[in-house]
């Protein structure tokens, strides 16, 4: 029998009330405004608190439902297992079967294979690239731009001439004529064509029940800096648009909804991501619930991941591990079937044995010694995780219904609805990087002003879509990543005759000085500058004459706001135009100074790239 005077562990310890939590912070605060200081405004359209309580879940529904069960906000199974995945680039199928062969020997259970270049026969490249894979034990999947009904068919001829469980086997082609007409604006086809080309290949796959033969990118959106509102708002309408045309073209809602697939992107906002994945079951669910499919499995929802590349740099390129990490912890707890984990340099060179066996072990390590796959949304109950997934539900389905109320997802994008939003959204990330309130690190904050990378930037991979030659039919989304105009100011120094070179002018109060000149020389590394720290000086005139005498392009006077009233006019004197003068910081005297000709200044509300791009004209780069 239970020790009935034994009482829980907290019970001695008294309930504190929200209203005591606020009274505590507002006191800590000081006087300064909560709103302002604690609470985040993010980009999705709505705040976060900086704490939740269990009162914060009152209102919201879902919290009963298990693992496996509708609407799958925790999952669509009863375990937190996933494919480990690696794609593949077939230009030599014999030797892309012998890396498959090898890779699965390493841990790897999803194979994705990409046709990059047109095939005629696809019958004998399939046929050589899956030689010796057992098809029903591996997660197959497979790409191309060129046919993907004639790959599809070339895939289940395999499949039966080796005698293979159709039933068994699971993967996908990744078909999305949406998709490839939201990145190039070209349809080769025309729009009813299209659809009805998306019917012949969801027929084409009608004997693999588990294989998925149209796949919904939403991470055409993640790439383009798009906000994860707007990622998953846009996927689940094309998910939508396709099961309305193809309903409308005799497939039941059955076969259209389990022909879906979902490949979402993951960015480095770790728990956002988490509840991203959860809000988007339980959305998608609902959407095609509404088309009163036979029973509740097709309204579950098929989501592979691929750690996006909206925030991987060329520059310091090692940070891409860490980035790609933490994305690929907030797919799996977010409880996705599949994961593809990028290797580090796979933005300006083809990846090697060691990049591409760290991105594998990025995954084993989440599974084997972590054992991510042993619990199943381990989020659930979080208040702050579940009030996360509830805003984004909410933000999502309202963008949603908006583009459902113009037609539908082809409707908006002909409209350029979807363009300006992901467009919106990808401008103020942009200058939030200009800006440093979103930092890419080694690329706008803490660079590493000895590493060169020109020789392999001519490699980074292209912008461009070339899903087919069609005319341009609507304006495309534009992808690229956050780091690109920061990568081109800095190769234009590293690939420059001479380096500029920035000297820090210390003078005056000791940790004013030091403070400025760290910051100083961290803004202009950004750059690829060299820059040139000092100790101090005893008059700014001596400064000045060190900095003639290092051949310094740009003077930076570092000291503290009042002694800028005298030192900054005297050291713009001394210099006499021979170099472009700076002072660092924010001071009250700035006008005064600004009166006086002195009109560069660098503290941390500038905006750091065009400011960089400023002084790079200047000095003729």
């Amino acid at each position: 029998m239970a020790d009935k005077t034994k009482k829980p562990l907290l019970s001695d310890f008294p309930a504190i009330t929200t209203e005591q939590w606020m009274d505590k912070i507002t006191a800590d605060l000081k006087g300064a405004d909560f709103e302002r200081k604690l609470v985040w405004k993010t980009n999705e359209g709505f705040n976060v608190n900086p704490f939740y309580r269990s009162e914060d879940l009152e209102g919201v529904k879902y919290l009963d439902s298990l693992p496996g069960e509708f609407p799958y906000i925790r999952g669509t199974k009863k375990d937190n297992d996933w494919y480990v995945r690696q794609d593949i680039k077939v230009v030599n199928a014999v030797a892309s079967n012998k890396k498959a062969l090898d890779v699965l020997t390493k841990g790897i259970t999803s194979l994705g294979f990409c046709f990059c270049n047109e095939i005629e026969d696809f019958d004998t490249e399939v046929d050589t690239v899956l030689k010796n894979i057992i098809s029903e034990a591996v997660e197959l999947n497979f790409s191309t731009k060129h046919g993907s009904k004639k790959l599809l068919k070339a895939v289940v001829a395999n499949l039966k001439k080796n005698n293979r469980d159709l039933a068994s086997v699971k993967g996908s082609i990744n078909f999305d004529t949406l998709g490839c007409l939201t990145t190039s604006g070209k349809t080769c086809q025309g729009f009813e064509a299209m659809f009805d080309h998306a019917k012949e290949v969801v027929e084409a796959g009608a004997n693999l029940p588990n294989f998925k033969t149209i796949c919904v990118n939403g991470r055409l959106f993640n790439n383009a800096g798009s906000s994860i509102v707007q990622e998953l708002a846009f996927a689940l309408s094309m998910g939508t648009e396709y099961i309305t045309q193809l309903t409308e073209r005799g497939v039941s809602v059955n076969d259209a909804a389990s022909a879906l697939k979902f490949n979402f992107g993951v960015g480095g906002n770790y728990f956002m991501e988490i509840a991203k994945l959860r809000a988007a079951r339980m959305l998608w669910a609902t959407i095609v619930k509404s088309y009163k499919p036979a029973g509740l499995e097709p309204t579950k929802m098929a989501i592979h991941c691929e750690t996006s590349q909206w925030n991987k740099t060329i520059y310091d390129p090692y940070v891409n591990m860490l980035r790609t990490q933490t994305e690929a912890m907030s797919a799996t707890l977010g409880g996705a079937d599949s994961l593809t984990v990028q290797p580090f340099d796979t933005i300006y060179k083809e990846s090697d044995v060691f990049s591409e066996r760290i991105a594998r072990n990025q995954q084993l390590l989440l599974k084997e010694e972590s054992h991510f796959d042993k619990v199943t949304d381990p989020s659930a109950g979080s208040y702050y995780i579940e009030n996360l997934t509830n805003s984004i539900a909410q933000q999502a389905w309202a963008l949603f219904v908006e583009v459902e109320e113009k037609g539908g997802y082809l409707a908006a994008l002909q409209e350029g609805f979807v363009q300006a939003k992901v467009k919106e959204s990808a401008d103020k990330r942009k200058k939030a990087i200009a800006t440093r309130r979103e930092n890419l690190l080694g690329t706008n904050q803490f660079p590493n002003g000895n590493e060169k990378v020109a020789e392999v930037a001519g490699n980074v991979t292209s912008s461009s879509a070339k899903c087919c030659s069609g005319d341009t039919v609507i304006e495309p989304i534009v992808k690229f990543r956050g780091a690109e105009e920061f990568e081109a100011l800095r190769l234009t120094t590293e690939r420059a005759a001479k380096t500029p070179k920035v000297f820090m002018l210390t003078y005056g109060n000791l940790n004013m000085r030091l403070a400025r000149s760290q910051f100083s020389a961290n803004f202009f590394e950004c750059a690829g500058y060299e820059t040139i720290d000092n100790n101090g000086f005893a008059t700014v005139e001596e400064g000045v004459e060190a900095a003639k005498a290092a051949g310094a392009d740009i003077i930076v006077l570092c000291s503290s706001d009042d002694e800028y009233v005298d030192a900054a006019p005297a050291a713009f004197k001394a210099i006499n135009g021979e170099a472009i003068f700076v002072v660092a910081g924010a001071p009250k005297c700035a006008d005064d100074l600004k009166a006086q000709g002195i009109t560069n200044f660098v503290n941390v509300r500038s905006n750091v790239l065009e400011t960089l791009q400023g002084f790079s004209s200047q000095l003729g780069l």
